[in-house]
């Protein structure tokens, strides 16, 4: 089993920066690409960006270039630095990870609430 905790949600206005990090525990081999989902009121969950075991970033087309995330492998630990916040970016937000086995998302954190005000 894998824990995932997130923390750095928060308040900000637009065009502020928030960064939001996750703490995973547990049988880390077991897991291989990590990355942050998030949920608007009244719409899916989405996946914003992804970093695999080696590094390898993918990033959703409305953050790209916004956001960075990265990953430390000695710490277990994935970021999500966000800059220029949009008020469209609130959402809920979720640290996920790949399970090696079944290839499916399948570990998830709490969540963290992300508000940015116009």
């Amino acid at each position: 089993q894998v824990q995932l905790v997130e923390s750095g949600g928060g308040y900000v206005q637009a065009g502020g920066s928030l960064r939001l990090s996750c703490a995973a525990s547990g049988t880390m081999f077991s897991i291989l690409t990590m990355g942050w989902y998030r949920q608007a009121p009244g719409k899916q969950r989405e996946l914003v960006a992804r970093i695999t075991s080696g590094g390898i970033t993918n990033y959703q087309d409305s953050v790209r270039g916004r956001s960075t995330i990265s990953r430390d492998n000695a710490k277990n630990t994935v970021d999500l630095q966000m800059n220029s916040l949009k008020p469209e970016d609130t959402a809920v937000y979720y640290c996920a990870a790949i399970r090696l086995i079944s290839g499916r998302w399948e570990y998830w954190g709490q969540g963290t609430q992300v508000f940015v005000s116009s």
